[in-house]
């Protein structure tokens, strides 16, 4: 059986044109940076700082979390059916606060010890202007404005706040909305959280998920990630989450 050589020709030169956009594709893989916030973009308080507002209201030690947190309070706030003043007001009572000045003030108090991560703030603006960046949080109203007095707002093309959104994830409909503001998809973008069930979840996307330790490792693992053409799961230095959680 003869077989033309045009017709040889014909596909090696479709495999070559497949080939090269395969490479062209891989070669910007990563089009987008969706932060975590809280814990990630934002630092963590020093145990002492929990200490002494519990020594402060008179509760009991290791308490405060649990009260501030671990209710339907915080809940309803995540998801928009409450302010943050009605959620302060909503536990006050449990914090000893009684009076809506004392709530104030207590308030004031916990935002003004809340600041920005140094090493992650100085990745971010390393990468701001090299691919498109945003901010992906379970986290009451009014985020937008929180970055925007810490000055930063301007570095995040999109914001995806839950409490504006009234979703929290890890519904895939809040990873989804924030890839559809990006205009990207899932396999170009990674997605940086603290919490496994989320990064779990972008991952179940075919996002690129990093379980947050640190900026130094988030660093070493974002240099190899945008280093490389491989799979969504093959990530030699990034801690995957087991599969049983989130």
């Amino acid at each position: 059986m003869m077989i033309s050589t045009g017709s040889v020709y014909t596909d090696a030169f479709r495999a070559l044109r497949q080939a090269i956009q395969k490479h062209r594709e891989h070669a910007a893989m990563i089009k987008a940076m969706i932060f975590d916030f809280g814990l990630v973009i934002s630092t963590p308080r020093p145990t002492a700082c929990f200490r002494a507002y519990e020594r402060d209201l008179g509760i009991v030690k290791g308490n405060i979390n649990r009260i501030m947190f671990d209710g339907p309070a915080w809940q309803d706030a995540l998801v928009g059916r409450l302010t943050m003043r009605g959620f302060w007001r909503a536990i006050g009572p449990s914090l000893g606060l009684t009076r809506q000045w004392q709530i104030d003030a207590f308030q004031r108090r916990y935002y003004s010890d809340e600041s920005v991560n140094p090493d992650v703030l100085r990745l971010i603006r390393r990468l701001h202007g090299t691919c498109h960046l945003a901010v992906l949080s379970n986290h009451p109203m009014g985020l937008d404005q929180w970055l925007s007095e810490w000055g930063i707002r301007d570095l995040f093309d999109v914001v995806y706040c839950s409490g504006d959104e009234g979703r929290v994830k890890p519904d895939p409909a809040v990873y989804h909305a924030t890839l559809d503001r990006l205009g990207v998809r899932p396999a170009h973008a990674a997605f940086i959280d603290d919490t496994v069930g989320h990064v779990t979840a972008a991952r179940s996307l075919g996002i690129h998920g990093l379980l947050f330790k640190d900026a130094q490792r988030l660093d070493r693992e974002l240099e190899y990630l945008l280093k490389q053409d491989s799979p969504v799961d093959r990530f030699p230095h990034a801690e995957k989450p087991p599969d049983d959680h989130g």
